[in-house]
């Protein structure tokens, strides 16, 4: 294996702004922050605006988009082509 060519592996200290949660990561990012964490450890810091303790979608807060409508919307688009028969 060559040396020198893989980046530095090391923990990493992700912090999402928008929950103000932090995460403890082994990670490969290059940073030049540091912050001291509650363990009193110095890491390398990363700021997120979204993580999966904010994001819609992990929260379970993400807004469901009227399906009823979205069908009615297309059948009346493009009914039309779907009652005959294909050649």
């Amino acid at each position: 294996m060559k040396a020198n060519i893989h980046p530095h592996y090391r923990q990493v200290l992700f912090h999402d702004l928008s929950a103000d949660t932090f995460f403890l990561v082994g990670s490969t990012i290059a940073t030049d922050r540091t912050y001291r964490w509650e363990d009193g450890q110095e890491y390398p810091y990363v700021t997120l605006d979204v993580s999966s303790a904010s994001h819609t979608f992990y929260t379970g807060k993400q807004k469901q988009a009227s399906q009823e409508g979205q069908v009615a919307r297309f059948t009346k688009r493009f009914g039309q082509f779907a009652g005959g028969p294909r050649s």
